[in-house]
């Protein structure tokens, strides 16, 4: 696979996103440059002996583009979030559209690894049969019933470090071991905690 950029950090993707709001086209170029690894990853699971990688991912970096165009900084999410989705989007209408038999993609399918040299995987990301309803209004029914149900669904402990850990609903986005000195536990029960949590969350998103 050829090599791509790294990805932005969460302050360089936050000042490149308020740049792009503000009609910055370089923010949207660098957006798109520091975001190939992930449309390789993605397309990687989707990979064949009737496609060819390079193919797949141009395939991808149109869902890519979507995403920058379409992404709402204001509406709270995190673009990587919002991005693979798109870029599945775009590859699962291929599919549909050449008749290709749909591969799925885990939730949490290992994409990359962070700071600490933890694995990153797909948070958040659902999988849908019907591939033509609207990204973002998927995006918003995902957060909906986050909003909603999350404090039902998870502990107090479980839910606050679901929201430190992804930045959701207005905490600051932070490392395990960030939380694990606040909280004053060990970054592995955090991690056990992270890992409960996301299952439980799993089940509540794809009812």
């Amino acid at each position: 696979m050829k090599a791509f950029l790294t990805p932005l950090s969460c302050q360089e993707e936050k000042d490149c996103l308020m740049r792009l709001k503000n009609g910055d086209l370089n923010a949207k170029e660098e957006l798109v440059l520091h975001n190939m690894r992930l449309v390789a990853h993605v397309a990687k699971k989707y990979q064949s002996s009737e496609e060819e990688m390079e193919d797949l991912i141009s395939i991808g970096t149109i869902g890519l583009l979507k995403a920058v165009d379409t992404f709402d900084y204001d509406f709270g999410n995190r673009f990587a979030t919002y991005a693979i989705r798109c870029i599945e989007n775009e590859l699962l209408m291929h599919f549909r559209r050449s008749k290709k038999t749909k591969m799925e993609v885990s939730l949490f399918e290992p994409i990359g690894t962070d700071k600490e040299g933890k694995q990153i995987h797909l948070m958040e990301v659902l999988l849908v049969d019907d591939v033509d309803v609207a990204m973002q209004m998927e995006i918003h029914r995902d957060v909906d019933i986050l909003k909603h149900h999350m404090d039902r669904v998870l502990s107090p402990r479980e839910a606050l470090i679901i929201k430190k850990r992804y930045g959701l609903f207005g905490e600051e986005e932070l490392t395990q071991r960030e939380i694990a000195k606040s909280m004053g536990i060990s970054r592995s029960y955090v991690s056990r905690i992270e890992k409960k949590a996301l299952e439980k969350l799993k089940t509540l998103l794809s009812n």
